[in-house]
C-alpha cells in the first residue's frame, strides 16, 4: 500500500497569508542563495488554524544545513512572532536535499508526506513512492529515541511554565505519532491529527487503554504535573519500544 500525501490541496486562511508570505520573504532575505526550498505543515496550510491557538511548522531544504545559522533565524522568528500575535510559535526543520533524496523513509517521508511547498521546486516529487511496510516503519522510527531523550531531558530541566507546557505537549505529540506509526499497516494513511491518531492506536495498538487517554488528557491541560506526565510518558514509551523492537525481530527472522 503506498502512502498518500497529508495535504492534498493548500489552503492558508486569509489572516495567515501575510504572516506566511513575511516569513519565507525574510528568510529568503537573511540566507540569500542558501536556499533550495520551502515547506509547511500542520493546521495553516490545511486551512484549519486557529488564531493564538496554532502554531506554524516551517521546514527549509538546503545544499548545506550548516549555510542556516539558527541564531539569524531565531531573530526571524522573534521579529514575525511580535508583528503576528495571533501565532503561538514558530517551529523551523532544517534539512539537507541529499537527507530528503538518500533517507526517503526518514526525510524523504517528511517532504514528500508530511509537508507542502510553498517556495521552490519540490524535492519531495523526486522522492519514490513510500510503501507502507515495517521496513517502513523502523526506518520511520530511526531517530525516536533519541528525540524522546533530548525532549525528557528538556522537560525534566525546564524552569518556565510557558516552556514546560511547551514541552510536554511536544513530548505528547511525539508519542501520539511513534505509537501511530505501528498501525500504519491497519490504517493505511497517515494521520496528522491527535484525536484521530488516539481513536486509531486505540482501535489497532494492545496498549492499556487507560493509559492512552492519561497521556491525552496530558497533552490537553496546560496546567498538569511534570512527574505525574513523566510517570505516563515512560510508560507509553516502553511499551512503544517492545513493540517496535518486536517487529525488528520479526522482520529478522522472515529475512
Amino acid at each position: 500500500m503506498i502512502l498518500g500525501k497529508v495535504i492534498k490541496r493548500t489552503a492558508i486562511q486569509s489572516e495567515y497569508r501575510d504572516f506566511v508570505d513575511k516569513y519565507i520573504e525574510h528568510v529568503l532575505s537573511e540566507f540569500k542563495g542558501k536556499i533550495h526550498s520551502i515547506y509547511m505543515c500542520g493546521s495553516i496550510p490545511k486551512g484549519t488554524a486557529k488564531p493564538f491557538q496554532s502554531d506554524a511548522d516551517f521546514t527549509i531544504v538546503c545544499v548545506n544545513p550548516k549555510d542556516i545559522d539558527y541564531e539569524r533565524l531565531s531573530n526571524i522568528k522573534n521579529r514575525i512572532l511580535k508583528e503576528y500575535p495571533l501565532i503561538t510559535k514558530i517551529d523551523t526543520t532544517i534539512c539537507s536535499i541529499d537527507d530528503v533524496l538518500s533517507k526517503p523513509n526518514e526525510w524523504g517521508f517528511w517532504v514528500k508526506i508530511i509537508c507542502v511547498c510553498l517556495y521552490g521546486h519540490d524535492v519531495g516529487e523526486k522522492v519514490p513512492p513510500i510503501l507502507i511496510s515495517p521496513a517502513f516503519i523502523l526506518d520511520l522510527n530511526t531517530e525516536t529515541k533519541k528525540e524522546v531523550d533530548r525532549i525528557h531531558r528538556l522537560l525534566s530541566n525546564a524552569s518556565d511554565n510557558t516552556m514546560r507546557t511547551r514541552y510536554i505537549k511536544g513530548y505528547s505529540k511525539r508519542l501520539f505519532r511513534a505509537l501511530y506509526s505501528l498501525v500504519l499497516e491497519d490504517t493505511g494513511v497517515w494521520q496528522d491529527d491527535i484525536h484521530k491518531m488516539k481513536n486509531a492506536i486505540l482501535d489497532y495498538c494492545e496498549i492499556d487503554s487507560a493509559l492512552i487517554d492519561d497521556l491525552y488528557a496530558c497533552y490537553l491541560d496546560t496546567n498538569v504535573d511534570v512527574e505525574e506526565f513523566l510517570g505516563v510518558a515512560d510508560e507509553v514509551y516502553r511499551y512503544f519500544e517492545n513493540a517496535l523492537n518486536t517487529m525488528a525481530a520479526s522482520r529478522t527472522s522472515d529475512g
